[in-house]
């Protein structure tokens, strides 16, 4: 049928004001600094630990990922999901973040993935499972425990691990509780004001694709505990989202914690994730009882 007029405000903003509170490159004018940065650690952490790059888990040109994993055998298993909008970005911008954790004993996946428009945002959310089924189906071949896997993920990142708790992985033939433990890093779980930014051009976000891809949607089952953490620096209505979907986890009886971090912005927040001590870190490792 014909799309229904797309409602050109939501929750009052409008306009500039929207894209102030939910275009993150407006909100850090400084965001490729962090990006070219990153990158450039990224390749130094490639070349410092062995791991297996792009390693497939998928027919899609992008379904890859690398996998740094520990020096002991039957560790547990941290997949990483990277952000940017579902439309932009890749893993080699953040290898970097598996350094504290492989230090500490973890086997990390850092996943990629097919990317907007090329793909809907439901056919990633897609990937995003066929990367959960990969690894616990080929975890001891990396060096892991499929009995241990947890997720990560930064922004558009934090959306997909989150929506991997929605899941019926029963009705699959899986374990209920494949996800063992998730920490969500400023995401995006309300889709609907995607639908109006000047970036939508590049993601082609429908109405009806945001509806089906919000968490209220696809409610996270109470099979592991979560922390959702968003930088306090960064806009209102995109920490106001953290802190409603934390309430949420909460309400479905996921254990939950939720965290603002210091004056962290959208891009700053992920060289903490790199930080042995930071406190984001520190969280990630003691999901996995490291």
């Amino acid at each position: 049928g014909i799309q229904g007029l797309m409602s050109a405000s939501y929750k009052g903003l409008a306009g500039e004001a929207l894209e102030r509170e939910y275009n993150p490159r407006l909100a850090a004018p400084n965001f490729q600094a962090y990006l070219d940065a990153q990158a450039s650690r990224s390749a130094k952490t490639r070349d410092a630990l062995t791991g297996s790059l792009d390693m497939r888990y998928g027919d899609g040109p992008l379904q890859t990922m690398d996998i740094f994993p520990a020096k002991t055998p039957n560790a547990p298993i941290h997949v990483f999901i990277h952000g940017g909008y579902w439309r932009g970005l890749d893993k080699n911008f953040y290898s970097y973040i598996a350094e504290p954790l492989v230090a500490a004993g973890a086997t990390v996946a850092m996943l990629n993935y097919d990317l907007a428009p090329t793909l809907t945002i439901g056919g990633i959310v897609g990937q995003t499972a066929d990367a959960v089924r990969w690894l616990h189906a080929n975890a001891r071949q990396i060096g892991g425990d499929p009995d241990r896997l947890y997720l990560s993920g930064h922004s558009a990142g934090a959306h997909l691990a989150a929506m991997m708790l929605a899941r019926d992985w029963a009705a699959e033939g899986r374990p209920a509780d494949i996800v063992k433990g998730v920490v969500a890093v400023s995401g995006v779980y309300e889709l609907e004001p995607v639908t109006m930014l000047k970036v939508n051009s590049e993601i082609g976000l429908t109405a009806d694709e945001a509806a089906r891809n919000s968490l209220v949607a696809n409610l996270p089952r109470p099979v592991c505990p979560i922390l959702v953490a968003v930088g306090g620096g960064e806009t209102p209505d995109w920490i106001r989202q953290s802190a409603d979907f934390a309430k949420l986890c909460r309400e479905r009886g996921l254990t939950t914690d939720y965290w603002e971090i210091g004056r962290e912005n959208h891009f700053s927040i992920c060289d903490r994730m790199g930080e042995a001590r930071h406190p984001l870190v520190r969280a990630m490792l003691a999901q996995m009882g490291l």
